[in-house]
């Protein structure tokens, strides 16, 4: 799944509310606020004197670390992660924060949001820096192990991109297993080290309140956890019976392409390492209209037609295969005030990173066109899951048969004759997704509630219930730690599906309000700079400036709802 890359003073940078007390509701004398406005901005200045530079190092280093694989660089990432990590976590600094929020003098409507925003980061690292860094140091060491491993069958070291080719094409059952059983071992490599690195998180989050760290991540980002469980419930209860129908017929078409029956389908027959994409069961191939298409190019030409340059940021990105390099994708955001903005991409000619492509670049758009004008606190995406929500919408274009014809040049004739297929595929891929992304809710919510379980057993039994997958017989193995962002981005997942949720209810926006489509009318994209307008104003300047589920109110008219979703791929 590609995803924004979220370092940790991003996880940490939140908008939830929190009420003050001190003289707030007091009538405050003007002299006082001046004052003490004059104050804290003076505070904040010298803070982010020390943060800004250390920020931006440590976002460097990262993105270096991930294309080299060098442990030189990993080490040089995880230091200034360190460095970071001892200046929010200063008690005087929240000291001085802390006294700012309770005076209740800070009205100026920007400052008193920078204020909220900058109070509960510190508040997020108020533990012992040597357990901070301790965890750093170990994140960083997981995340080298899974850059520098690769599956091997045979003598052939294969990579994620390799594995995922072979697991697609391959219809012999003995290979398909190798492959899959391979490419899982570095669960065992790494298993150890994230339960070890969860209990270190779980204890960090106990010493601040909180019950685990699944539920202060989520609270900290202003979700609210039992609000956040009954949305997955409700969404499990949507999504069920149409995956169910869907995954009979494609079970039935799965077997007969292995020659096997049915009742025989294994997990390595759906071809993904976690049947967290659609297999191809519908007429179409899409990856053949991009086999002999410039990947890189088609993305920045659709993205200049919006309006919407990314040449700048292409210019930077790491986009294509190394050795030990970090074989996923996420856009980084090195410097707020520079726009110093990368992708890094493993691209291939194919549907998947055509998609790829459009999705890391949609993240990266959005932190382009932050207003500068913003406190530099509170100039970042208004949520991690509304920056999801515009990749994900952006992505879903890669599939679209209308989109193909205007972009990449499919004749007419070829886009009425996929069009039905491609819809079908989408349709498919949403539900299939829908059910692997309560697997990793659940599996996270899970083992920070109780990681001495048996979590090799958690973790099939979600898999049987939401995916309908069949567990490999006498399996025991940490299959879990095998999927990169249980350890390297925690409590992160559901963020996805709230992204999806919003990618439909803006493209319905965009329809309705923008292009002003009518009844039954295929709307495009494509040279619509009225599009990408839209998207600067309503979504991307405002940043973090409000609560995000009040940004998706003044973006679209309604606060957050499953609704869209549901009438584009459900119902």
């Amino acid at each position: 799944m590609k995803r924004s890359m979220l370092l940790i003073f991003s996880i940490f940078i939140i908008v939830v509310l929190i009420s003050g007390c001190g003289k707030q509701g007091e009538t405050a004398n003007m002299e006082e606020v001046k004052k003490m406005e004059a104050e804290y901005s003076k505070f904040i200045d010298s803070l982010l004197k020390v943060v800004k530079p250390t920020y931006k190092n440590m976002s460097l280093a990262y993105f270096e670390a991930s294309v080299s694989g060098e442990p030189a660089d990993w080490d040089k990432s995880a230091k200034y992660e360190m460095e970071l990590n001892s200046i929010l976590s200063n008690k005087e600094n929240f000291a001085k924060i802390k006294k700012f929020k309770e005076s209740g003098l800070i009205q100026d409507e920007l400052k008193a949001r920078e204020l909220q925003v900058t109070y509960n980061t510190l508040l997020g690292m108020q533990i012992d820096t040597s357990k901070l860094n301790a965890m750093t140091k170990l994140q960083t060491e997981i995340a080298q192990k899974y850059n520098n491993f690769r599956a091997k069958v045979g003598k052939k070291e294969m990579t994620d991109n390799d594995v995922e080719d072979a697991l697609k094409t391959s219809k012999d059952s003995k290979f398909l297993e190798q492959v899959w059983t391979e490419q899982k071992k570095i669960g065992p490599i790494v298993a150890q080290d994230i339960i070890r690195l969860v209990k270190m998180r779980n204890d960090a989050a106990k010493e601040l309140g909180f019950k685990n760290y699944h539920e202060m991540s989520l609270r900290l980002s202003e979700q609210n956890p039992d609000d956040i469980s009954k949305l997955f419930d409700e969404l499990d209860v949507l999504t069920k019976d149409a995956f169910k129908q869907e995954k009979q017929k494609m079970d039935l078409i799965l077997a007969v392409g292995c020659n096997i029956k049915p009742e025989d389908l294994m997990p390595w027959h759906y071809q993904n390492r976690f049947f967290q994409e659609a297999p191809k069961i519908y007429d179409v191939d899409l990856d053949t209209y991009y086999t002999n298409i410039d990947i890189a190019k088609t993305g920045q030409e659709f993205y200049q037609g919006l309006n919407l340059p990314i040449n700048d940021m292409a210019a930077k990105s790491d986009l294509y295969e190394k050795p030990k390099k970090n074989q996923h994708a996420y856009c980084i955001d090195i410097d707020r005030d520079a726009k110093d903005i990368r992708v890094l991409c493993n691209i291939k000619p194919n549907s998947r990173w055509m998609e790829t492509m459009l999705h890391e670049f949609g993240h990266a758009l959005y932190e382009k066109y932050l207003d500068n004008n913003l406190p530099w606190i509170i100039k970042q995406p208004a949520h991690t899951f509304t920056t999801e929500a515009i990749a994900m919408m952006f992505g879903r274009l890669a599939t679209d048969p209308q989109w193909m014809q205007e972009v990449i040049k499919i004749n007419p004739e070829e886009k009425t004759k996929i069009a039905d297929a491609c819809f079908k595929t989408l349709r498919l891929q949403q539900l299939v997704f829908s059910r692997w992304s309560q697997v990793m809710y659940r599996f996270e919510k899970s083992m920070y509630e109780n990681p001495d379980q048996d979590l090799n057993k958690l973790w099939w039994d979600l898999v049987e219930k939401y995916q309908m997958l069949k567990k490999p017989a006498d399996r025991n193995q940490p299959d879990w730690a095998s999927k990169i962002h249980i350890a390297t981005s925690p409590c992160y997942y559901h963020n996805y599906h709230l992204g999806e949720l919003l990618a439909s209810q803006l493209y319905y926006t965009i329809e309705n309000k923008v292009l002003k489509a009518k009844d039954n009318e295929k709307i495009s994209f494509v040279g619509k700079p009225d599009v990408g307008k839209f998207l600067v104003d309503n979504v991307f300047k405002p940043g973090s400036r409000y609560p995000w589920n009040t940004m998706i109110e003044k973006a679209t008219g309604e606060k957050l709802t499953a609704n869209y979703y549901a009438k584009q791929f459900v119902k």
